[in-house]
């Protein structure tokens, strides 16, 4: 599995460095002056930190020849960690006293870190278990059943390679580990450590969380046959621990910490309730243990990398994000009919972000082939509208894999037509009677939010968009607003009467000031809890997602303009990850670029903590007249406004067929790699 497990551990490393780069920034400062006692912020009473480590070598670099895996480490090193902790306070626990804190039956200690080692290496048994003696630290080892079970003087099938049998622990060395009491054992799956076909175009994706695709029957595994493989894999493997150690496993470990939350519940049914990950931070007494935090050691990680490992935060509440660099990205540029020439654009696109660099991709996940920002089809499997091609998943991946950057899913939320026989292609947003004609101007078709079956629509979509492929964050389209003429659908109009007490005409509603007030911040809030809704769908195959929805300029310039839109800032800044301000002043139809971003970033840093959690997002290209805006242009705007305080950036959108934004101009100001140098 060497060169598949280096393609996946690449991947998981590009989903969490970003998270790490912030805490371990700085803690590099502190690099020179290790081994001293190094004061951490203190997490929360009963937390506990967990370490996961793989394969652990001598002579580490030189191995890296003939065996490359970035998550193996040293020995010295392994023992530098252990010393650290033992110097500095942290108290290495076993699972049992976590489970017993958990039940009210004891207490951790500060500073509680418990030890994990993935993959049952050899190491484990003849470097790891003497060190364990030494310090008296206890661990957690993950066995995959596959490897162990292989026969002495056979080949393990290590993902596409094979490799000796002697590279693994024996079920003798187990069972020492075991007796000492210092050694649990947790399941690794029996056969899930490994990627498995997962579009025509043959990607392998982790098995635990991807749908077999069949290229003998052009069909993708069913949810049901998805779930049969998944639960026996899990059995047998919590079975043939029990048999061979008489104790049956509690812990699942998920191979490249990839899971979605019908495996959590699959888990637990097989006796093993508890589930480690690979996310970040303190496992904090709100945490469930059927979701456990592990923070991924890697071979190139020192002491000062330590020391932000232990300091990262699960999450940014009222913790400064690390900066955001963000390309925003048309997959209808990617896409071809040919598939050669499709083959031929995606190697250009990655090629183009492996050297612009940015921390994010905002990825296209529809089809717009005549450009009105709504989805014609999808580029997914999925059950109501054509899929032009299984696309998406191939190009988050490979992104995420090959490039290193994070990937949101560029999605509508309304703004789909749906085919004619579908039957919510009728239930629309709808304009009032008597509207004025500027207010069907630039109007997208959208299903309404207020039908229940347009709803389940939705929903539906976005639930095969969460199995169908892996990334990090969603991007809710700037189809999510309702004009002060709108909604006037029957469902919307029952909904104004039954549930919000007003009155059930538009006409009515708006000739009453209160009313109209009223209203519009119902309305806000009943689209931003929609999105809210299907985030958590998502978030059932896509447990870290991240948010991030589009706001337009003008509510921002203008809170009052909340009527036109049923958008602010305020709303949007405690709802989603990150706010990605249409930052666009040529769509505005600004005379000065230049004073109109001065006064939208003015408005942004005028509510606390906004800069925190806003992604201004410039424009590449004059929609007015179809050309690019010069790469320089661009430069000079993003300067403008990291100048005045901006934390992150992007732009839409990047067309790497013409080059546009010229990527030798653009690249020092939109590449990650240059972020410090922002500072």
């Amino acid at each position: 599995m060497r060169r598949f497990l280096q393609i996946i551990h690449t991947a998981w490393l590009a989903r969490i460095v970003a998270g790490l780069l912030a805490a371990c920034v700085s803690a590099l400062s502190l690099a020179q002056s290790l081994p001293l006692v190094v004061e951490t912020p203190a997490d929360p009473p009963q937390s506990f930190r967990v370490l996961c480590y793989h394969d652990i070598r001598d002579n580490l670099r030189a191995s890296f020849q003939t065996a490359p895996d970035s998550t193996a480490i040293g020995t010295r090193e392994l023992i530098a960690q252990f010393n650290w902790l033992n110097e500095n306070g942290y108290k290495p626990v076993s699972l049992q006293q976590i489970v017993d804190a958990r039940a009210g039956k004891g207490s951790l200690p500060d500073k509680a870190v418990l030890l994990t080692f993935d993959d049952g290496y050899k190491s484990v048994y003849t470097k790891v278990f003497p060190l364990l003696q030494q310090f008296h630290f206890p661990a957690v080892i993950a066995l995959v059943g596959d490897w162990i079970e292989t026969p002495t003087g056979s080949k393990v099938h290590y993902g596409d390679e094979l490799v000796a049998r002697e590279q693994f622990a024996t079920w003798d060395d187990v069972r020492e580990m075991v007796a000492s009491g210092l050694v649990e054992v947790a399941s690794h799956s029996h056969d899930l450590h490994k990627g498995i076909v997962a579009n025509p175009q043959g990607n392998l994706i982790p098995a635990a969380v991807a749908h077999a695709w069949s290229q003998e029957h052009r069909a993708y595994e069913t949810e049901a046959q998805y779930a049969k493989r998944i639960r026996a894999d899990l059995k047998r493997n919590a079975d043939l621990i029990a048999r061979k150690l008489g104790k049956r496993p509690r812990a699942m470990v998920w191979p490249y910490g990839m899971y979605n939350m019908h495996m959590a519940q699959w888990s637990a049914e097989a006796g093993m309730p508890i589930t480690m990950n690979l996310e970040a931070g303190a496992n904090t007494p709100a945490q469930p243990l059927s979701r456990m935090r592990r923070a991924l050691m890697t071979y190139d990680q020192g002491l000062a990398d330590l020391i932000g490992v232990l300091r990262q935060p699960a999450s940014y509440d009222g913790v400064e994000r690390p900066l955001e660099r963000v390309v925003h990205v048309d997959l209808d540029y990617v896409y071809d009919p040919d598939p050669a020439v499709q083959e031929a654009n995606l190697s250009k696109l990655l090629d183009r972000m492996q050297r612009l660099h940015p921390s994010t991709v905002y990825l296209q996940a529809y089809a717009d082939a005549d450009g009105d920002g709504v989805a014609d089809a999808l580029y997914f499997p999925n059950r109501h509208l054509p899929m032009r091609a299984d696309l998406f998943s191939r190009v988050a991946w490979q992104l995420q894999t090959r490039v290193g950057v994070k990937v949101y899913a560029w999605m509508p939320v309304l703004a789909f037509k749906l085919p004619a026989t579908d039957p919510a292609a009728g239930r629309t947003v709808r304009l009032m009677q008597d509207a004025p004609a500027a207010a069907a101007k630039g109007r997208y078709h959208r299903l309404s939010p207020f039908d229940s079956l347009a709803r389940k629509t939705v929903t539906e979509i976005y639930e095969d968009l969460g199995r169908s492929a892996i990334f990090n964050g969603i991007l809710f389209h700037d189809d999510v607003t309702l004009s002060d003429y709108e909604d006037a659908s029957p469902a919307a109009l029952a909904v104004y009467r039954d549930q919000w007490h007003l009155p059930a005409a538009v006409e009515a509603i708006r000739q009453d000031p209160v009313a109209r007030r009223t209203w519009a911040q119902k309305k806000t809030a009943y689209l931003t809890a929609f999105t809210m809704s299907l985030a958590d769908t998502l978030r059932q195959y896509q447990p870290t997602l991240l948010t991030a929805r589009n706001l337009y300029a003008q509510p921002v310039l203008d809170p009052a303009s909340e009527d036109w839109y049923a958008q602010t800032l305020p709303d949007f800044l405690a709802h989603y990850d990150f706010t990605a301000v249409m930052a666009m002043p040529y769509m505005e139809g600004a005379t000065d670029p230049t004073q109109w971003l001065n006064q939208l970033i003015a408005k942004v840093k005028a509510v606390p903590g906004a800069l925190g959690k806003t992604v201004f997002e410039l424009q590449s290209r004059d929609w007015r007249n179809g050309q690019a805006i010069p790469a320089a242009t661009l430069v000079s705007q993003l300067r403008q406004l990291h100048a005045q305080g901006a934390r992150h950036l992007g732009y839409y959108p990047d067309d790497f067929h013409a080059n546009a934004p010229d990527e030798s101009i653009i690249a020092p100001a939109i590449s990650a790699a240059t972020v410090p140098a922002w500072r």
